[in-house]
């Protein structure tokens, strides 16, 4: 059997990610434990598992930060405004009355499965936990994450790991809440609250805490997780002022400073995306003053569901993306524009904010907008807000309502042909996408939506994987001024980059000024040389020296397989593999890249890993599968495919990996089954549908296997293997002819086998 498409080893399926129950007597609502009882239910240490002395590197790293506290010496009015901001409170230490408050009285959940009690005992706060009421841990709590609207708490596991608990409190109703809604998460899971995804060294520290360390050992699984200074402090945003404080005090500021730095717009916006995006750590490294693109790959509009087709906010975005996408930002709006730099509050309420510029007169390049006409909303409604209909909201983990950064215009016409949210109709739910846009018609003109409307046009189509979705893409891109959505076009594109017309455009991004476009054009020609480009290689090579290291690791990863170890790209690829070595996607990348180096042992050991610590993840299984069927392994394989199917039921290509599989190990009948069920929910799948042709014929249904071959062939007329299957078969029923007419094909789209050669000199009758 073989994979028509080419799927490399290791590469995830198109599926998705692998990321209650009644109480009536439960018999133990306190929490007042005896030092036996706790021992006899498995409670935890208070202590974190951390080294008692920071290391050398820590203290190299620390030396230069003096400590948000220094700054209230000359600073106190910024320091006043910081101090109760809710960067100040990112992360916090527990406060004596307002956190116990939360505690007394004890509070009982039981969700997703799990019993949760939560109370103050012996001069401490801890929750007592359960799943589905069998062995009851007890957890100290050990630090606060926010203030409002919710808090989230940390309790200490072994290893150095810091766990954030599921249940929260809700300090305005004083509730207790299960951030995951009716979301049932299991133990053993990723994204159990006790798993890799709610792990705080990993998920939440680095942007919670100043200047943090996450010093992860792959050898023992253990955190030796460091900061400078707990919660967002002054130096977060500031950078490093050791030398400053010690400047001012010699000189009592009477002169000069030249230790202070004065950052540009640019170093200001990327100090806040540097926490307020969705992104892949890059170095776990960065500092105020520093480029974004050097230490972080940016989440765009992709082929995930993270973003709306159209740039709007999904899944949670943290701002930075849309922001960057939007009208504002490429006007030159700043987030100290609208926010207060040092309490984080806006500089204006309500629509006072957006007149600062909208109104008449005050901004030669903001449209004036009169404020009693144009919402078309009774004044002091909430229609009447501008937020309300160009930054609407969606609430994230049950409680925290956060507005979209997008500044995008409401157009139900989204709604209608694509099933996008519109603002109008987030709030008048009792009425039509029809009726919304009907009165859009009457207000305001259409025109001024044609361009958008035509870009998510082209990238629900390129997400379709629409065979002319290319013509779209390029098109939009041919008009697009915004670098945003340029790297999102030109990303869609490597699908086509078979395409002369999208091979220049690739080439032709790789020399933008943005290095955001720049990363996309060379993750968009990874895919071109899946496609059997030529060019791809030589063009990497160039973008190896990138200024950006992004880009840089972008084109080491496209050039994973040959690069050698030594070279500087390379080495900050695997600084970045390092760095996410304890996650299960971290060891995924670091599988898939010692597999095209050549080390399958390592590969495998990496998957496995993998598998262990994200079970539900359909796509690791289907990794380590391929990595097992490459090796001899196929019943091993099949196995993990089987589970895969499981937790996918409804995914084709883990069905046909499957199928694949059970032919490699034996079982004809069954790769028939699973092939077919792959052609069933995806008819396009032509691998499939070659693979089921080679199932049927084996089992004696030639002409079957005939059909599907034409199916595949219909579906991808420049593969020659398809055609030449074809004629094998042909040969075998006696159809000389036939067999010769798709040897000639196959030989026209360029195979040349020593077979093919005799069914060609045997023209119309045997050899």
């Amino acid at each position: 059997m073989h994979d028509s498409t080419r799927v490399p080893p290791g590469r995830p399926c198109r599926s998705g990610r692998g990321l209650a129950g009644l109480v009536t007597c439960l018999g133990f609502l306190s929490l007042f434990l005896s030092s036996d009882s706790a021992r006899r239910v498995g409670m935890t240490s208070g202590a974190l598992d951390t080294p008692a002395h920071l290391s050398r590197e820590d203290r190299v790293a620390f030396a230069r930060y003096a400590g948000s506290h220094t700054c209230a010496e000359c600073h106190e009015q910024a320091y006043g405004e910081w101090v109760y901001s809710h960067h100040a409170r990112a992360e916090r230490e527990l406060h004596p009355v307002r956190d116990r408050e939360a505690f007394k009285p004890p509070s009982t959940m039981f969700a997703g499965g799990e019993l949760f009690q939560l109370a103050s005992a012996h001069d401490m706060l801890c929750v007592r936990t359960a799943h589905e009421l069998r062995r009851i841990n007890v957890h100290k709590i050990s630090r606060a994450i926010g203030v409002d609207p919710m808090v989230q708490y940390l309790v200490p596991f072994p290893g150095g790991r810091l766990q954030v608990l599921p249940v929260a409190y809700d300090p305005r109703t004083q509730e207790w809440f299960h951030v995951f809604g009716a979301e049932a998460r299991q133990p053993g899971e990723w994204g159990h609250w006790t798993g890799r995804g709610l792990n705080w060294n990993s998920m939440c520290a680095q942007c919670h805490n100043t200047a943090v360390r996450k010093n992860y050992d792959t050898t023992t699984d253990r955190y030796a997780t460091t900061l400078a200074e707990r919660g967002v402090g002054c130096e977060a945003c500031h950078g490093p002022m050791y030398d400053h404080v010690r400047w001012q005090r010699q000189t009592a500021g009477k002169e000069p400073d030249p230790t202070l730095p004065r950052w540009t717009t640019r170093q200001l916006l990327d100090i806040c995306a540097s926490c307020h995006s969705r992104r892949t750590e890059l170095t776990g490294q960065f500092r105020p003053g520093e480029k974004f693109e050097d230490h972080y790959l940016l989440a765009t509009v992709d082929a995930t569901d993270t973003f709306y087709p159209d740039g709007q906010v999904r899944e949670e975005n943290f701002e930075w993306a849309a922001f960057l996408g939007s009208r504002m930002h490429a006007a030159g709006v700043t987030c100290l524009d609208c926010h207060e730099p040092h309490s984080g509050r806006l500089v204006a309420p309500g629509n006072l904010l957006c007149l600062q510029c909208h109104a008449a007169g005050q901004h030669a390049g903001a449209p004036a907008i009169d404020p009693l006409t144009h919402s078309r909303h009774p004044p002091g409604s909430a229609g009447d807000q501008c937020v309300q209909c160009h930054m609407p909201v969606t609430t994230y983990m049950q409680r925290h309502p956060r507005h979209d950064h997008g500044f995008t215009l409401p157009d139900p016409w989204m709604t209608l042909r694509f099933g996008i949210p519109n603002a109008c109709n987030r709030c008048h739910t009792h009425h039509t996408a029809a009726w919304a846009l009907h009165h859009l018609r009457q207000w305001f003109r259409e025109n001024r939506l044609e361009r958008a409307r035509a870009r998510t046009e082209a990238v629900v189509q390129a997400r379709g994987g629409e065979a002319e979705a290319w013509r779209s893409l390029l098109s939009c891109l041919s008009q697009e001024t915004n670098v945003y959505w340029q790297s999102v076009l030109v990303r869609f594109l490597g699908p086509y980059a078979g395409q002369p017309e999208v091979l220049r455009a690739l080439e032709n991004a790789l020399q933008a000024s943005s290095a955001l476009v720049r990363e996309a054009a060379v993750r968009a020609l990874e895919q071109a040389e899946e496609r059997n480009v030529a060019q791809p290689q030589e063009l990497w090579r160039s973008a190896l020296a990138d200024p950006a290291r992004n880009v840089r690791i972008a084109a080491a990863w496209a050039l994973r397989s040959t690069l050698k170890s030594d070279h500087p790209a390379m080495r900050e690829l695997q600084t970045h593999l390092d760095y996410h070595a304890d996650q299960p996607w971290g060891q995924f990348h670091q599988a898939l890249c010692a597999w095209e180096r050549g080390s399958g042992h390592k590969a495998r050991s990496a998957l496995e890993q993998a598998v262990a610590w994200d079970p539900g993840s359909a796509a690791l299984r289907v990794a380590l599968a391929t990595v097992l069927s490459e090796v001899g392994e196929s019943h091993l394989a099949v196995r993990h495919l089987m589970e895969a199917m499981r937790l996918t039921p409804t995914n084709a290509d883990v069905h046909f990996r499957l199928g694949l599989a059970q032919y490699e190990a034996g079982d004809i009948a069954s790769a028939r089954e699973s092939l077919h069920k792959a052609t069933e929910y995806d008819p396009r799948h032509t691998a499939a549908w070659y693979n089921l042709g080679l199932a049927r014929a084996a089992q004696g249904d030639v002409e079957g296997g005939l059909e599907d071959l034409l199916r595949a062939e219909a579906l991808d007329r420049h593969n020659p293997r398809i055609p030449y299957a074809r004629a094998v078969l042909l040969a075998r029923l006696g159809r000389w002819a036939d067999a010769r007419t798709a040897a000639l094909r196959a030989r026209e789209l360029g195979m040349d086998a020593s077979d093919l050669k005799i069914m060609l000199r045997a023209g119309s009758g045997p050899p």
